[in-house]
């Protein structure tokens, strides 16, 4: 499952360097699936396709937020999600609307990162 950043966030910041996706975005931010990584081309995206480069919505106007499509729990990465390991308020926590496989979260990292 992905992670999520809850309202408890104070937006520190801390989380989003930490990201090996470059899932975490600042409130208000538009996102791209090629923000951070090496795709290029076309991504499926909510049962269309997307250009990689073409800007997203802010999912969150108020605090920081993950990408659910681009969070792979740092699988692959690291033994546990570095957003939560370095938030001051553990507002990083696993999103129950986004359960996940590890296969599909291995899959969707080497999608990321070719």
């Amino acid at each position: 499952m992905a992670i999520i950043i809850t309202d408890e966030c104070i937006n520190c910041g801390a989380c989003e360097p930490e990201c090996p996706n470059n899932a975490i975005y600042e409130a208000g931010i538009e996102w791209a699936f090629a923000d951070g990584t090496t795709l290029n081309g076309g991504v499926a995206y909510h049962g269309s396709e997307v250009d990689a480069q073409a800007k997203q919505a802010p999912i969150s106007d108020e605090v920081y937020y993950i990408v659910p499509d681009k969070c792979t729990e740092c699988i692959g990465f690291h033994e546990e999600p570095q957003c939560a390991a370095v938030c001051p308020v553990d507002c990083c926590v696993p999103d129950p609307d986004h359960e996940e496989a590890e296969e599909v979260l291995l899959a969707r990292k080497e999608m990321l990162h070719l």
